[in-house]
């Protein structure tokens, strides 16, 4: 295998697309750190807004490798990280390199700037899979090249820019994603198809939509609650794409507190929302194609079932994949 600076970066960007809709409002973002003679001191990435961005959890995972100083490992707030390099850094940084996929950035809200730490700690080398178009904090690269930093970008801008696709989407409007769970025989019916881990995930990613939409049929067949108890989490509102508005209320999705549940023939709703998810099948696949901008499948290595996707007629550019527990996790873009 070659080992160069697109092998890094790929490794960062691998790193962020497991938290791919965990990390709501901020950007999924990966982070690799190389020592001076190419060895991977650490490969992190931003989890959840309100923690660490990816920076400064690969810079704590580089610094114990280098020091074996092991007080870090015990921080976890971003700002008590930052402080406690820069008091105990000692240079040792000053030979490694930094791949990034997000430009680093300049400015301080919930956690302090990563390209004044960079700066700080005395690292020469940064490379940046993609620009920030964020206003607010954009413009590391321009702080880092004043302070001699050695800003390089990606070869695989694509790849780097196709992992912030959900961060420009709903800043710019909202972000629309479609999921599914389905078997090999493509069916997606007849109980529960994915594993605890996938639930897990699918809970963790409601936690933080504002809007999820389902429907009528879905929910009068399986009676879902559509919560994320599995993390402990807050229940989205509920969208209910249906002609008919009957349903019973006995239904656990209706008693779930703090939420809102609209019964409507129109996604018009969406507009009131930032980042929306949808789950169902083949009918909410076809009717929600005009909207969606990326595809989430959970694929299970069991056959069965009696309807889903057999019919259906699509193709998808695999954006990234892993295996979660006994599933295959694949995110993907339509093919226009």
């Amino acid at each position: 295998m070659l080992i160069d600076d697109d092998f890094f970066m790929s490794l960062a960007i691998d790193e962020a697309w497991k938290y791919q809709g965990l990390t709501y409002p901020n950007p999924a973002v990966g982070c690799t750190i190389v020592g001076e003679n190419k060895e991977l001191l650490a490969i992190e990435a931003h989890k959840c807004a309100g923690m660490p961005h990816a920076e400064v959890l690969a810079l704590q995972s580089a610094y114990f490798k280098l020091t074996n100083d092991a007080k870090i490992l015990d921080l976890v707030d971003s700002s008590e990280i930052h402080n406690y390099l820069l008091l105990h850094h000692n240079n040792c940084f000053k030979n490694i390199s930094l791949y990034s996929t997000l430009e680093p950035c300049s400015h301080i809200g919930k956690t302090p700037s990563c390209a004044s730490l960079i700066c700080s700690l005395g690292i020469k080398e940064v490379f940046v899979g993609v620009r920030d178009a964020n206003i607010v904090a954009s413009d590391g690269a321009s702080m880092m090249l004043e302070n001699k930093v050695d800003v390089k970008y990606t070869t695989l801008q694509k790849r780097a820019k196709d992992l912030i696709l959900p961060f420009e989407r709903f800043n710019k409007d909202q972000f629309v994603f479609f999921k599914w769970a389905q078997r090999l025989n493509a069916t997606t019916d007849t109980g529960v198809i994915s594993s605890q881990s996938s639930r897990q995930k699918v809970h963790a990613m409601r936690d933080v939509c504002d809007l999820l939409i389902i429907g009528g049929n879905t929910v009068r067949e399986d009676r879902p609650t559509l919560d994320a108890r599995l993390v402990d989490g807050k229940a989205p509102d509920v969208l209910i794409l249906s002609r008919g508005v009957e349903f019973d209320r006995e239904i656990p999705l209706f008693s779930v507190p703090s939420r809102e549940v609209y019964i409507e023939d129109s996604l018009k709703r969406i507009k009131n929302y930032k980042n929306i998810m949808i789950e169902g099948s083949f009918n909410m696949f076809e009717l929600t194609k005009d909207i969606v901008d990326i595809y989430l499948c959970f694929l299970a290595p069991t056959m069965g079932g009696v309807s889903g996707f057999e019919d259906a007629k699509a193709g998808f550019e695999i954006l990234y994949t892993n295996q979660e527990d006994k599933d295959i996790m694949l995110w993907m873009k339509r093919e226009i």
